[in-house]
């Protein structure tokens, strides 16, 4: 089953290379079926690559997919307004709409208090209409910290260094819907300079932690009825998404530390390691199969809150 975009959206073509199925809207309307309605809180920087790492993933699986792409207020300095206004909807746009699911992606604030980054308060409307709106969100990296310290006040806290490589992860709870088909281990890439503790976590009744890493800390958080959902870790990311981001603060001047576990024999020059793809595409085909898919009602008006 195919994965419904605009018909010229950018990822269109590079999808359609990789042999995934996806179908243009203008073919979408002849059909009578009732897709998935999956939104996407877009706060990256290159809106254009991270809507087609997404894109890649939730394609993985026979569901029809109807996407929907949403953007804050914040004047994006590496997108286009022209593809902003062509592809993208703001929140006031669908605050009245229902969707069987919604991605918050990461951000580059993390050095920022919560309250300093200059959408917070449209992120925190998007937080809080979830709960009524929405059956399932999974929130990314830094939209992970900012869900879980809105919804239940968990801190994050500044490291010394940034965080960036690939690294090995230990499942806690094999029989989680989420984690379904996955091994003892996997890999997945992280890249922040702020981290949250597993201990506060733990703290909070209605969390479970579901997999960490030894160097990286957590790095998958579920609440009990898997409608809210935090990965700390970045495994929508290309091969060489970590690569760019090594030479792009080499180019600036800022000293990084070559991303760990990435780089074959630590050369920077050589092909990185890409070894948590399938994991990835494992990770997003359980949500949308065991968290959305088989638990949202067919009629989106029946809806409940998350209490």
């Amino acid at each position: 089953m195919p994965i419904q975009i605009p018909d010229n959206l950018p990822a269109f073509e590079t999808l359609e290379r990789e042999n995934i199925y996806v179908i243009p809207d203008s073919r979408a309307v002849h059909q009578d079926i009732r897709a998935l309605k999956i939104a996407i809180l877009n706060l990256m920087p290159d809106k254009i690559v991270t809507e087609t790492q997404l894109l890649r993933l939730l394609s993985n699986t026979p569901l029809h997919v109807d996407i929907d792409l949403l953007q804050t207020s914040h004047i994006s300095k590496n997108t286009s307004q022209e593809h902003m206004l062509k592809f993208y909807k703001t929140f006031d746009e669908v605050r009245e709409n229902r969707y069987d699911g919604l991605i918050i992606t990461g951000a580059p604030v993390e050095k920022l208090e919560y309250r300093d980054v200059d959408y917070w308060d449209e992120l925190c409307e998007v937080f809080e209409w979830s709960n009524t709106n929405v059956y399932s969100t999974i929130h990314i990296c830094w939209g992970a910290q900012a869900g879980l310290f809105y919804h239940y006040g968990v801190p994050k806290y500044p490291l010394e260094q940034k965080l960036s490589g690939v690294f090995l992860h230990k499942t806690l709870d094999a029989g989680h819907p989420l984690l379904r088909g996955f091994g003892d281990t996997f890999f997945c890439p992280h890249s922040r300079h702020t981290e949250i503790r597993r201990e506060d976590v733990e703290k909070v009744e209605e969390l479970e932690i579901l997999s960490v890493s030894d160097e990286a800390g957590i790095h998958l958080v579920s609440d009990l009825s898997q409608r809210q959902i935090f990965i700390f870790g970045h495994c929508e990311y290309d091969r060489d998404t970590l690569a760019k981001e090594y030479f792009r603060d080499m180019s600036k001047g800022l000293q990084p530390r070559k991303p760990k576990h990435y780089f074959p024999y630590g050369d920077v020059n050589a092909v990185p390691r890409f070894n948590w793809c399938c994991s990835a595409n494992l990770l997003y085909s359980n949500w949308l199969n065991h968290c959305v898919y088989q638990k949202t009602p067919f009629d989106l008006a029946e809806l409940e809150s998350i209490d």
